[in-house]
């Protein structure tokens, strides 16, 4: 089914509900973030579900929910990342899903037991606005698609209604939120004495209410720093544990500034990022050591992993009777306890 055009009113926004897609790689060096959803893979996931490109612009939703009103034409939509209570029409949809909806119709996400963040795709082009490239919205600057308030229309072009996608999706291990992140120390693990990067690595820290998508400040053992901090500023990636003068370590997340000048005690690998920016405030996290090498078999692994999961959920369901030779239920009928 194709139309030329869905209209979604936004009646309810929470904070941060913002356009979000694959960012924009390769800018730092001019001073510009990389933006882009705090859960990526949740965003490859939500696009793959509904057959669009895994970077194409989507809806980030935070744990203040989001509630749209659909008054023009019908879509297919994939929701992913944290464990989001989801409605249509009144009916309840699992958190990783795909379903569909039309004009007159309400869609609600609300927060679930767990994750920080969802991620909100359609089946079709979200308009909105482009900046450098990319319409992920820069949350301290607004540029970008933009933050989504109450009142703000989604206009989505050549929507698509892919009824043989529909369904619940499994969620895989590496989507769930971990309490033991993995690290690599430094760049500036020399301005901490031995005594504390043991606390770093031994001790557990509490994720605190300062937590955006800049960072998240952590509550916890203070770190000292062992040095004048005087050191020049330089370049900051996203996962970079920071160590301000107070000791209190951030751990920089999706609209982290470019440059910093205090020292960095470790650095979150790869694999791990988007399962930590899915804790939340007053969750407790340890960080365990490995090294570079381990460090990309790990973003290796990860990577083979994740290209299986899209692959799989890429592929249309196809229609019920597609589904039971898949199912291969050859031997008799199943009821609904799953009893021959």
């Amino acid at each position: 089914m194709n139309m030329m055009r869905c209209e979604l009113v936004v009646s309810f926004a929470g904070p941060l509900v913002s356009y979000q897609d694959g960012g924009r790689p390769g800018l730092m060096r001019f001073g510009v973030p990389g933006s882009g959803a705090m859960d990526s893979r949740a965003l490859a996931v939500a696009n793959a579900a509904v057959g669009n490109t895994l970077s194409d612009c989507g809806i980030e939703i935070s744990l203040g929910g989001l509630q749209l009103d659909c008054v023009e034409g019908a879509v297919s939509f994939a929701v992913a990342g944290g464990g989001f209570e989801v409605t249509v029409g009144g009916v309840r949809l699992g958190g990783w899903t795909v379903g569909k909806m039309q004009a007159g119709q309400r869609l609600t996400m609300r927060a679930g037991g767990w994750g920080s963040w969802g991620v909100l795709a359609f089946a079709g082009n979200v308009v909105a606005k482009q900046w450098l490239g990319s319409a992920a919205t820069h949350s301290q600057s607004g540029f970008g698609g933009g933050i989504l308030r109450a009142g703000d229309r989604i206009i989505v072009e050549k929507p698509e209604v892919r009824a043989a996608r529909d369904g619940d999706l499994m969620v895989p291990d590496w989507a769930r939120p971990v309490d033991q992140v993995r690290v690599v120390m430094g760049p500036q693990e020399r301005f901490f004495e031995a005594g504390i990067i043991e606390q770093f690595l031994t001790e557990k820290f509490v994720l605190s209410e300062a937590y955006d998508r800049m960072g998240v400040r952590l509550n916890g053992p203070k770190l000292a720093v062992n040095a004048a901090l005087d050191m020049p500023s330089e370049p900051v990636l996203r996962g970079s544990v920071q160590v301000a003068g107070d000791g209190v370590a951030t751990v920089m997340l999706a609209d982290h500034g470019t440059t910093g000048g205090y020292p960095k005690i470790a650095t979150v690998i790869g694999p791990d990022l988007d399962a930590f920016a899915q804790r939340r405030s007053g969750d407790v996290v340890g960080f365990v050591a490995i090294s570079a090498e381990d460090a990309v078999l790990a973003a290796r692994k990860c990577h083979a992993e994740i290209a299986a999961y899209l692959a799989y959920i890429a592929a249309p369901k196809g229609s019920l009777a597609d589904r039971l030779m898949q199912a291969n239920l050859i031997s008799g009928v199943f009821g609904d306890d799953g009893a021959a």
